[in-house]
């Protein structure tokens, strides 16, 4: 049966299957306004990530924002003042984004990546409808006149084109950094199959699963199902599984995915909550909440060596910061 080796494939102890946590600590979809606890400066994103890794996050996913106005900033000078304070701070694997923001060009995306060559950087596996003008039914009051155009933007395409994906694949190509894949839909597995049967990636595959955003896949528990069925077919051992839940989808999603043999991953870059009207004040409690789940379904949350071990990574001691 395909998929029967997702089990196996995550590394096992005494006490069960090891699930890796994610955590994203900042993003580039909120905005400065939404919550006074969205990360902003070089120290608020280092302090996040290394809170995060001490609650049990093994992976910290990274972006970084323009200290004055909050806006997103993928330029390697904005990344450069945290990168060597989590390194020093934790052991966590550090994964740089190459999403960037929907306005930016491909080749300020990759720049970060390009530059530090970290153990693992994201790659959008599809272009798609981005719509974030659903946040305005319950932010209306904005310090930033960025943040207002931004949200309201109706006609933004993320662009991410098959020649978007292999200009990331060629130009991080060398440098021995292995990709989390975001599939926001369905297309986007059979876009990833196309670049594995091509051999401009390699098995184990670590995919990340995104539901709930407006221009993707829903967070229905049946999107879920197809998403892994998919995959499944398509890579049968070869990948490793991880999910995705925007909003107040986060923890019902990752719940859903840790008892079926995903990995998870939190933060406030897909939510700003910790409850029902409640915002999280860190990011750590996110994390904490996500591995009381995992720890609840009698697993083991993974170290960061042991996401080194079953993601195949090159180690900490191989990146450029």
């Amino acid at each position: 049966m395909a998929g029967q080796g997702q089990g196996k494939s995550q590394g096992k102890s005494k006490g069960g299957r090891k699930v890796i946590i994610t955590c994203a600590v900042t993003g580039a979809i909120h905005t400065p306004s939404m919550s006074p606890h969205l990360p902003i400066t070089a120290e608020e994103i280092a302090d996040a990530a290394v809170g995060a890794a001490e609650a049990g996050a093994a992976i910290v996913h990274l972006h970084a924002r323009n200290p004055e106005d909050g806006r997103p900033d993928q330029s390697p000078e904005a990344f450069a003042p945290f990168l060597p304070v989590i390194k020093q701070r934790t052991d966590a694997v550090v994964n740089l984004t190459t999403g960037g923001a929907p306005t930016m060009t491909i080749e300020q995306r990759v720049r970060p990546a390009a530059t530090f060559k970290p153990e693992v950087a994201s790659l959008n596996l599809g272009s798609m409808n981005f719509g974030l003008f659903g946040m305005l039914n319950r932010f209306k009051e904005f310090r930033h006149q960025w943040e207002k155009d931004y949200l309201s933007d109706k006609g933004i395409i993320f662009r991410n084109s098959f020649a978007d994906i292999e200009y990331i694949l060629t130009t991080c190509a060398g440098n021995d950094t292995r990709f989390e894949f975001e599939c926001y839909d369905t297309a986007h597995l059979y876009n990833l199959k196309y670049f594995f049967d091509q051999g401009l990636v390699k098995a184990p595959l670590f995919i990340q699963t995104v539901f709930g955003l407006q221009g993707g896949i829903g967070a229905h528990p049946d999107d879920v199902l197809h998403m892994k069925r998919t995959a499944d077919r398509l890579f049968g051992d070869d990948y490793r599984w991880s999910v995705l839940g925007a909003g107040r989808n986060q923890l019902p999603i990752a719940a859903m995915a840790a008892a079926m043999g995903g990995n998870v991953r939190v933060g406030l870059e897909d939510s700003l909550w910790a409850g029902p009207g409640k915002l999280a004040e860190t990011n750590a409690v996110q994390v904490r909440a996500v591995r009381q789940i995992i720890e609840g379904l009698g697993l083991e949350v993974a170290t960061p060596d042991e996401a080194r071990e079953i993601l195949s990574l090159k180690g900490g001691d191989r990146v450029a910061f």
